[in-house]
C-alpha cells in the first residue's frame, strides 16, 4: 500500500479505472459486425489468445480492460483507438501494453505499472485498473 504522505511530497498518485460489460453486448457486436468488429477494437494477439471456450467472455473482459484504461487515462471525448489498449499475458496474469496516442499519453501523464483485474460471471465481464502516476513537472 502507498504511503499519502510519502506520495504527496514525491508527486505519485494512484489512478484507478473500472468498467462492466454485458456478454450480450459483445455477443451481438460479433453478430452484426464479424470480423470488423474483431479487427477494430482487438489486436491479433488478444484475438488469438481468446480462441476456444468462454470466447465471448475473454472477449468481454478484455473490452472492458480497454474502457477502464480510458477512464484511468481520463481520456478527453476524442474517439479512443481500442486496438492501442492490448490486455496481454495468456497463460500469466493479465497485463495492459499501450501503443500508439494511448503510451504517448500514459506517459505524458507519467503513467507506470499499470495493473489489471479481469472477471466474469455467465452474464458479465469487468475489469479493474490501477496505475500509479508521477506527475511530470
Amino acid at each position: 500500500m502507498s504511503d499519502p504522505v510519502a506520495d504527496h511530497l514525491t508527486g505519485t498518485r494512484t489512478v484507478i479505472g473500472c468498467d462492466l460489460v454485458a456478454l450480450d453486448d459483445i455477443r451481438a457486436s460479433l453478430d452484426d459486425f464479424g470480423e470488423r468488429f474483431l479487427r477494430r477494437v482487438f489486436t491479433d494477439g488478444e484475438i488469438a489468445a481468446v480462441d476456444g471456450d468462454a470466447r465471448i467472455e475473454r472477449l468481454a473482459a478484455r473490452f472492458a480492460a480497454k474502457e477502464a484504461v480510458i477512464k484511468a487515462l481520463a481520456v478527453a471525448d476524442d474517439p479512443t483507438p481500442l486496438v492501442e489498449i492490448e490486455v496481454v499475458g495468456a497463460g500469466g496474469p493479465p497485463q495492459i501494453r499501450l501503443h500508439g496516442s494511448m503510451a504517448a499519453l500514459a506517459a505524458e501523464q507519467g503513467w507506470s505499472d499499470p495493473q489489471v483485474s479481469l472477471s466474469h460471471t455467465s452474464c458479465h465481464a469487468m475489469a479493474m485498473i490501477a496505475a500509479t502516476v508521477t506527475d511530470v513537472r
